[in-house]
């Protein structure tokens, strides 16, 4: 945000005998509120001060929604009283996420009891108390409400909705999770949500969830299919990712992918899948994957011969892995440097503790490199 442009709009008004109002100097405030700056807040305040402009219930908001403590939000709401400001929605908003994040559950629990409340803005500060509620731990209150307004027959927010899915899976509830999703099926934080609850179930390998939202999420993108190949890429990069472990969920996840999504998978995602046969050590696994390439009509290029080396040198695979290496171009001073970092890293008897993991670190980092070379050439 420009904010030395926004003030010298204020300024040449000033200079023309015009009345800045709160409302301009509000877009400023929010824009250091959101990046996090403080004390550009505070010169906004003391600009306002300066010209004359007294701060309305919108400045009011972002002031309690940004303060650091109980006391802090007890301050601002009381010098917006005293001003004789009104609350509105937004005060009321404000003071649910202040003291939420405060830790002061039952007091923002209270707030959608206010008399004050314009009727047909309760629902709405109710979906706020949801997400206010999950966001900081407190899924029996949040739920709880969430229950309130359905049995109410109101509104749900799908932001609301969201939050209450990323918190379940934090205490492993997946079937609400599940539930949650369907009631999101028309709003655009569905793909985000569903992408969450995919990353939850493949960390649990739980294939037939995976599987069932992999569907949904394939219908969801029928006429889009460069976005949906760069969504399955994304699935099997978690697999990449996670923990390193049979990669029979892996292979059966392939599987499952070709024949019930009916989804070839992309170069990407196959590179990523013998990424996770080298942290899982497997060398049986990394041949499935490598005869994937030709079953896709991928031909290998020197990023998936270096994968395939990796994965072979990490299982102790020397041999199959010596025969891979002959076939790799080494004419290319970054794909020595892989090979070299592949070696040290895998035929070396590194420990296991933090001197392996920052090896292994390197490695990725190396790997990563080579990925932006390629992708920058095209190849």
């Amino acid at each position: 945000m420009q904010f030395e442009g926004a003030y010298g709009i204020i300024n040449d008004m000033e200079q023309m005998k015009l009345r800045p109002t709160s409302s301009m100097y509000n877009i400023i405030l929010s824009g250091y509120f959101r990046e996090k700056n403080f004390h550009g807040a505070r010169n906004v305040l003391k600009q306002m001060e300066v010209a004359g402009v007294k701060p309305d219930a919108l400045t009011f908001s972002y002031l309690i929604s940004n303060a650091h403590c109980e006391k802090d939000v007890i301050k601002f709401y009381d010098a917006m009283c005293n001003s004789g400001v009104q609350p509105t929605k937004h005060v009321f908003m404000g003071l649910i996420n202040a003291y939420a994040a405060c830790g002061q559950f039952e007091k923002a629990k209270q707030i959608v009891s206010d008399s004050r409340i314009p009727v047909q803005n309760l629902n709405e500060i109710k979906n706020v108390l949801v997400g206010a509620l999950a966001s900081n731990g407190q899924l029996s209150g949040a739920l709880k409400m969430y229950e309130e307004i359905k049995e109410a027959d109101c509104n749900l927010n799908p932001k609301a909705i969201k939050s209450l899915i990323e918190h379940f899976q934090c205490k492993g509830e997946l079937n609400k999770s599940l539930q949650l999703l369907k009631e999101l099926n028309d709003s655009p934080y569905w793909i985000d949500a569903c992408f969450k609850v995919i990353s939850y179930c493949i960390q649990q390998e739980n294939l037939r969830s995976t599987v069932d939202l992999l569907k949904q999420l394939k219908d969801k993108f029928s006429d889009a299919e460069l976005a949906a190949e760069v969504l399955f890429d994304e699935v099997f990069c978690l697999l990449a990712e996670k923990e390193p472990s049979d990669m029979q969920f892996c292979l059966n996840l392939l599987k499952s992918v070709k024949e019930e999504v009916g989804v070839l998978p992309s170069r990407k995602s196959l590179d990523f899948l013998l990424s996770a046969c080298a942290n899982a050590k497997d060398s049986k696994a990394s041949f499935v994957i490598w005869k994937e390439y030709e079953t896709a009509g991928l031909p290998y290029n020197v990023l998936s011969f270096v994968r395939m080396y990796q994965a072979l040198l990490a299982s102790g695979d020397r041999k199959s892995a010596n025969k891979i290496l002959n076939k790799i171009p080494k004419d290319d001073p970054h794909v020595r440097c892989v090979i070299r970092a592949c070696k040290e890293t895998y035929t070396k008897h590194a420990s296991l503790g933090t001197k392996g993991k920052k090896k292994h670190g390197q490695l990725a980092a190396t790997l990563g490199l080579l990925d932006e070379l390629k992708a920058e050439s095209g190849h």
